[in-house]
């Protein structure tokens, strides 16, 4: 056997090693088999968006009663769709962090079932990490140091990943992270739940520049000052999200569409801009976007324009693989595996679980 396919502890871990990998941190019920890290066998997704709409958010207890429902029909179909028998899988991971407690309890209790009963080791993966190694099974070649702008409804984060397992957190959300903005803004316009896709295709018939939104902490930092830290790369939403309510008493009468198209602009101005400034300070080649807001076609569009013209390299996941989903936890799982080994069944799910090295 080469060297190289021997894992942490020892275990033999190559391109053909197959990985079950489930998800269920927020509100989809998911489960992938990955093979070698980066390709997907199958991975099939039980979104719960309807049962949350009535209430303009996810409610827990519901979430992870939904889970319950859902986990076991959601792996039998994974399995089926990558065509092959439990017996033939290698390892089982999870996500176990960050989360909803009660959700991502399900997912971890069923891999942890699984992985006990078939004799496999059993992988937790951070849910972060794992949206950043959904840039590796859309692009095969990427290889570390990468800059990952992560953007969900829960978090916004801007990671240096210096090597497989080694990060550096250079920015993070001081308050409402950008997708909890669009739910918001969705929300105080009348748009329902989730915002961010209606956002999304609403704001494509309106004017962006129709309302001259704050950028919050856009200026803080500069570009080519070498000086990381002190805050420059923080993220903030929640005064912008304050100044659409008060446009909006203001101007109740200005069309949905301008108004959406000018929020979204905001946004996206500020997370492409920090993201860019942090890339050229570090002098990071790669950039990469992931979660949830990463579907966002302005932002998406807006990323890979800058990135041309800086002259970086930039890896933009499918929708699919931006939103939660289990694929992505594979991918990560299979290098966790590789690199430190399994990890001990008596461990459980962590809702504030750190990244490790941030």
């Amino acid at each position: 056997m080469n060297p190289r396919d021997v894992g942490g502890r020892g275990l033999p871990v190559h391109a053909r090693t197959l990985v079950l990998a489930i998800e269920s941190s927020c509100d989809e019920t998911a489960a992938a088999v990955v093979e070698g890290g980066r390709r997907i066998r199958s991975s099939i997704v039980a979104t719960q968006a309807d049962l949350h709409a009535q209430f303009g958010g996810v409610v827990p207890e519901i979430a992870s009663r939904a889970h319950v429902e859902s986990i076991n029909g959601v792996i039998a179909r994974a399995l089926a769709g990558a065509g092959v028998e439990l017996a033939a899988i290698d390892a089982v991971a999870a996500a176990h962090g960050p989360g909803l407690a009660g959700a991502l309890l399900v997912g971890v209790s069923a891999a942890k079932a699984l992985a006990l009963a078939t004799g496999r080791p059993y992988i937790g993966v951070h849910h972060h990490e794992a949206h950043m190694y959904a840039a590796l099974i859309e692009d095969p070649t990427l290889e570390p140091p990468c800059l990952h702008l992560i953007v969900s409804g829960g978090h916004t984060l801007l990671i240096a990943m210096d090597d497989h397992g080694r990060y550096r957190r250079l920015g993070g959300t001081v308050d409402d992270a950008a997708g909890e903005a669009f739910d918001k803004v969705a929300r105080l316009l009348g748009l329902g739940y989730p915002g961010g896709p209606v956002i999304d295709r609403l704001a494509a018939e309106g004017d962006p520049d129709a309302v001259r939104f704050t950028r919050p902490m856009l200026g803080s930092g500069h570009l080519g000052s070498g000086h990381l830290g002190s805050g420059q790369y923080d993220f903030s939403f929640s005064g912008l999200k304050t100044a659409v309510v008060q446009h909006r008493r203001r101007h109740p009468d200005q069309a949905v569409a301008d108004v959406a198209a000018s929020f979204q602009a905001a946004v996206v101005d500020v997370l492409a801009t920090k993201l860019l400034r942090a890339a050229l300070d570090t002098g990071i080649e790669t950039i990469v976007i992931g979660g949830g807001v990463a579907a966002n076609s302005a932002l998406r569009s807006r990323v890979a324009a800058d990135a041309a013209r800086a002259g970086l390299r930039s890896v933009i996941p499918a929708r699919a693989l931006c939103t939660d989903n289990a694929a992505m936890v594979g991918a990560a799982g299979w290098h966790r595996l590789r690199n430190d080994g399994p990890t001990g069944l008596a461990g459980g799910a962590t809702p504030n679980l750190a990244l490790p090295g941030t």
